[in-house]
């Protein structure tokens, strides 16, 4: 039997929605300059505290910094960590579709899902740093032609997952080609792991996102504008017959922190960045001003907050927040 890579694959029942409450995690950026043991120290300590999830983004050369002492690769840091956490999710936000062949891509989320007993989530994306593409050898296609390769990515790796065991894939798209595949391994989260989709793209994000994501991600973005994308994922999942309430809303935001105004403009210093400008972009400030700004978003239905750390080695930061600012929200 081969299933059709043309309709939507079901969306996933993995997540355990709490509602009413709020989903704190960590996200962290390794490409800035981070060994795997930075980050499994981190991990640690954000499972010890009660965060939700650790996540990680996916790219190869760092920004505005030299990025020593050099990249880790994503799924090889979350392989392991699947080993070494017991109870956190684990996943990326994002994965960009460019890396990975997408067959290759299935085994490997499968795998680490297998690692940590069903805790793996999916960020999947188009791709958009070309620096990074030059700086390692990877093609970096046409903006259509790389939407278009994530496109067919999503209907790849889900049509794998969801493929009966016994059964065998075939998909013949644009860009990739599937014959007889077994379809194998399975992850253990039924039907699959769940997949995030992000970004600001007007029409074939929301369109992507409609049609494969369980949750849509608003990346960086001011209350005003992530207000209008859910608005255009929510007419798209109309669009193709998905009630809006399968899809869950997220929020990435950078995290900067301090018990008064001395430790926050501390930490402001320690990533480079000014504490007005955290104010105004980020959850920033003192633990009040923090939970006001994330109760800002939650207004509009998010109830998922992707804690962006940047100073990997300041768990103070983390049990600060643990201890003011998830009370206060939950």
């Amino acid at each position: 039997m081969t299933p059709s890579t043309s309709a939507r694959p079901p969306t996933s029942k993995a997540y355990s929605r709490k509602l009413g409450a709020v989903d704190l995690r960590i996200f962290t950026e390794p490409q800035q300059g981070a060994t795997y043991d930075d980050l499994l120290r981190v991990a640690q300590a954000a499972e010890q505290l009660g965060f939700d999830a650790f996540f990680r983004s996916d790219h190869y050369v760092a920004m505005n910094v030299d990025g020593r002492p050099g990249p880790t690769d994503a799924w090889l840091t979350l392989a392991a960590l699947a080993r070494e956490t017991s109870r956190i999710r684990l996943g990326t936000l994002v994965t960009s579709a460019t890396f990975r062949h997408p067959g290759q891509l299935a085994i490997e989320v499968a795998q680490v899902d297998q690692m940590s007993g069903g805790r793996v989530e999916l960020g999947l994306g188009a791709g958009w740093f070309e620096r990074e593409h030059e700086a390692y050898g990877i093609p970096f296609p046409t903006l259509r032609d790389r939407f278009d390769r994530f496109e067919e990515s999503l209907a790849i790796i889900t049509g794998l997952w969801s493929t009966p065991l016994g059964d065998t894939f075939d998909h013949d798209g644009k860009h990739y080609r599937l014959t007889d595949s077994p379809a194998l391994p399975k992850p253990v989260q039924s039907p699959r792991p769940p997949i995030i989709v992000g970004g600001k793209g007007k029409r074939r994000t929301p369109e992507i996102a409609a049609r494969y994501a369980d949750e849509f991600n608003v990346v960086f973005a001011p209350v005003e504008e992530a207000r209008d994308q859910i608005d255009r994922v929510r007419a798209a999942a109309a669009t193709v017959g998905r009630a809006a309430e399968e899809i869950a809303f997220s929020a990435a935001l950078v995290l900067c922190c301090g018990r008064d105004e001395a430790e926050f403009a501390r930490r402001a210093g320690a990533i480079g960045r000014e504490p007005a400008e955290l104010r105004r972009n980020g959850a920033a400030g003192t633990p009040d001003e923090v939970v006001a700004a994330i109760e800002r978003y939650r207004e509009l239905g998010i109830e998922r907050f992707y804690l962006q750390t940047l100073d990997l080695d300041d768990i103070d930061h983390l049990e600060l927040v643990a201890d003011t600012v998830a009370r206060q929200l939950n």
